[in-house]
């Protein structure tokens, strides 16, 4: 069957050609006269073979992050700590007159009816104040990712934390929201004396759901402008659709942190008995399924049974391409491969990287031609912020262009920046090697290559710790610039359960000649495993 390979066999049927001398060399007469059928060509016992790493990211994951399953439809459970996440952004306040404003970023203490006036220490002061998150699992925005964005007070996102006596800092402006520079610069201290965290405002703030405090001010603050969530763009307009309120585009550190009011800790009085408390909800369930790959060597028992040149076995030849087939097959499906369970056929398809991190994970720009040191430091500062992500758990898997990119980055700044001092005599710093060089360092240093569980990997240096970065060929020719991989939140989930091992396994005679009455052997080779991810804010995608 043209299916299976076969035996290619020599031509028996000699003629006088196969020993006429002309037929030696190109056209030559003057050969020995023994013909070609007699001449063994020198061929040697070497043969080149064409190696390349075929499945870094299998390694990793199967290796580090093993998990088996004993069922094809495995569930997990994420958990988010709540301690660092209270925190929340002013969305308006009640006015000196009673009503509520969310359009005016000057604050006034309320009075109930009373004249406008700056706020002071002992004031009260009436705050709406709306979450960027879920309480539900404390499930948050990242940086990029549009698809799964969570605005600025929707549903859900009520502060559950605040309580009556603790104190909260509330980030004040020393100008209207125009004056960029103003952004962040002070600051107010407020004691929460009342909660009410059934939704407020309504339409009017466009059916958002913050918090209403009350709270008495301790520290007042010279800046009577209050910092809004939505200061970068526009405030927060009743009926304003254009997406203001959303924060995933926005780097934490830079921006957001600049108009986040947190809780920093409590005051009570003297003898007071205890105070009010709250339940958090850390955690998120989630699932994935389990994906067959298959495999199949067959081989008629003639062709098992010739003896051939360089490699004499032809089954064992076969045998060794075939397993690093599967490996590819298993590789390209835990990249790109996305989560679907087809109930009609009962095929399941497991969910890879791209895919998850694509929906769920961040998302930066990398343009080889304009991206800068600094941009690209600014993407890793969001991605290994130690409030959400470890960076000595991740891997980053690239194509080729941005592997050689990142090692030109880093070899020019290890060899061009870090030695820019003054030079004797200049007060401007610039390049050099002399006495008084040493003093500078550089952002980013290749600090060496290594093989880790067979894949080559490159340590480079940054003020955020060390990348181990990866090449991955299957990235080439795609969109995909780069990912960044938590390999502590994901893992590898092969089905093994009631004595039966469905991890990569090789099934010997499927068909033999004895049990079929066939010709040939059939081997195979089975993997049933899927893929869990969870903690989307701890993997990045580069596109």
């Amino acid at each position: 069957m043209s299916d299976f390979l076969s035996v290619i066999t020599p031509n028996t049927n000699l003629t006088v050609a196969d020993f006429d001398a002309d037929t030696i060399g190109p056209g030559s007469s003057t050969g020995l006269a023994t013909g070609d059928i007699r001449r063994r060509y020198n061929f040697g016992s070497r043969v080149s073979e064409l190696a390349i790493p075929q499945d870094p990211f299998f390694r990793f994951v199967s290796k580090v992050a093993k998990k088996a399953t004993d069922d094809p439809q495995f569930k997990f459970s994420e958990k988010r700590p709540s301690f660092h996440k209270r925190y929340a952004y002013v969305m308006g306040y009640v006015g000196s007159d009673g009503a509520d404003d969310f359009t005016n970023a000057i604050m006034e203490a309320y009075n109930d009816g009373g004249t406008g006036s700056s706020v002071a220490v002992d004031d009260t002061v009436k705050l709406y104040m709306a979450g960027d998150y879920k309480s539900a699992g404390n499930v948050q925005n990242v940086f990029g990712n549009t698809a799964n964005k969570i605005d600025v007070g929707v549903s859900g996102t009520t502060p559950q934390f605040f309580l009556p006596g603790q104190v909260v800092k509330i980030p004040t402006m020393t100008a209207d929201q125009n004056a960029s520079a103003s952004w962040g610069k002070s600051y107010m201290l407020v004691r929460i004396t009342e909660v009410d965290k059934s939704p407020q405002g309504g339409a009017a703030i466009d059916s958002k759901y913050p918090a209403l405090i009350t709270a008495k001010v301790v520290k007042a603050s010279s800046s009577s402008y209050l910092d809004y969530a939505g200061w970068w763009t526009d405030d927060f307009s009743p009926g304003d659709a254009d997406g203001d309120e959303a924060v995933s585009d926005q780097s934490v550190a830079l921006k957001l942190e600049r108009a986040r009011s947190y809780v920093i800790g409590s005051a009570h009085q003297e003898g007071s008995g205890f105070p009010e408390t709250w339940i958090d909800q850390p955690y998120q369930s989630n699932h994935g399924v389990t994906q067959i790959w298959k495999t199949t060597m067959a081989m008629t028992n003639t062709a098992r049974a010739t003896v051939l040149k360089f490699e004499p076995n032809e089954w064992a030849r076969v045998w060794k391409e075939k397993l690093v087939e599967h490996k590819w097959d298993i590789e390209t499906s835990l990249l790109f491969g996305s989560q679907y369970e087809d109930s009609t056929n009962g095929i399941n398809y497991t969910q890879g990287a791209v895919d998850y991190i694509t929906s769920y994970g961040n998302a930066f720009s990398l343009d080889l031609t304009t991206k800068s040191q600094d941009s690209f430091l600014d993407d890793l500062s969001n991605l290994l912020d130690p409030r959400y992500n470890n960076s000595q758990s991740t891997v980053f898997f690239c194509q080729t262009a941005v592997y050689n990119w990142l090692h030109k980055l880093s070899g020019y700044f290890a060899n061009n920046v870090g030695s820019i001092v003054p030079q004797s005599g200049n007060t401007t710093p610039s390049p050099g090697i002399g006495t008084d060089a040493g003093n500078g360092y550089a952002e980013m240093v290749g600090v060496g290559r290594k093989k880790i569980l067979g894949v080559d990997v490159t340590t480079i240096s940054t003020v955020y710790g060390d990348m181990q970065v990866a090449r991955n060929i299957h990235l080439d020719g795609t969109s995909v610039k780069m990912l960044g991989i938590n390999m502590k939140n994901c893992a590898y989930r092969p089905l093994v359960g009631n004595g039966i091992n469905r991890d990569t396994s090789v099934y010997v005679g499927v068909q033999t000649l004895e049990n079929s009455g066939v010709d040939r052997r059939v081997d195979q080779i089975l993997t049933e495993a899927g893929m869990e991810w969870s903690m989307a804010e701890s993997h990045a995608i580069w596109t």
